[in-house]
Order: C-alpha cells, then structure tokens, then sequence
C-alpha cells in the first residue's frame, strides 16, 4: 500500500495550477460586467441620457429663476417710489397676491420678454417679503 500525501497544496499553488474553461471566463466576464452595471446605477451616480437631460432642463429652470429673482429685486428697489410700493407689498398678506403685485409691478418681466417669470416672480416675492 502506497501513502497518500497529507500535505495540502497552499492557496498560491491552487491559483496558479488553476486553468479556468472559456465557458466560466466568458460567465466570469458577464457576471462582472453585470455587477460594474448595477453597482455604477445604485451606488456610482450614473444615469441615463433622458434622466441627465431631465436635470439638465430642472437646473436650468432654477438658474434662470434665481437670475430673474436677482434682476426682479433690483428693479423694485431702483424704482421711484420704491418706499411706497414696499409698504403696499408689506400689507398683502397672501403669498399669491403678493407674487401678482410683483408680476403686475413689471419688475418680474425680463428684458425681452412680453410676460412675467413666474418662478422669478415667486422668489422675488419671497426675498422682499423677508
């Protein structure tokens, strides 16, 4: 009767005598490629090109809202009777009529245009209001 070897083959040894099929590399690959998809959408911060232009339009909205605020506020305070139209905005309580008040003021209508920002209106109501 022959001994058996005892003796076990270490990790690096394993790894290195380890010949994988190209069925498991190309199921390797795949499984990989899947992870690198659902870990780069959950956890990287990636997204598709509708949901980035999406935010895209949402920042440009904003931005072209807080300008149109930035430029309301300016005009109601450069205008001549800025005391008195302040006082008067100071008494509406609504936030509604007091986002009317600007946009009937004209100080919410950009240069160039024929109608008012309503988002611009609305914080620049919200910041006289303050």
């Amino acid at each position: 009767m022959a001994m058996q070897s005892t003796t076990k083959r270490s990790l690096s040894r394993r790894w290195e005598d380890y010949q994988p099929s190209k069925t498991m590399l190309v199921w390797a690959c795949i499984a990989a490629a899947i992870a690198t998809i659902v870990v780069g959408f959950s956890w990287g911060g990636w997204v598709t090109g509708g949901s980035s232009r999406t935010m895209a339009a949402a920042a440009g909205d904003t931005a072209r809202g807080e300008l149109a605020s930035a430029i309301c506020v300016e005009r109601f305070n450069a205008a001549p009777d800025a005391t008195a139209k302040r006082a008067e905005f100071k008494a509406i309580s609504d936030n509604y009529k007091k986002r009317q008040f600007v946009e009937a003021g004209g100080w919410a209508t950009m240069p160039g245009q024929t109608s008012p920002d309503r988002r611009g209106a609305e914080a620049c109501a919200a910041v006289l209001a303050t």
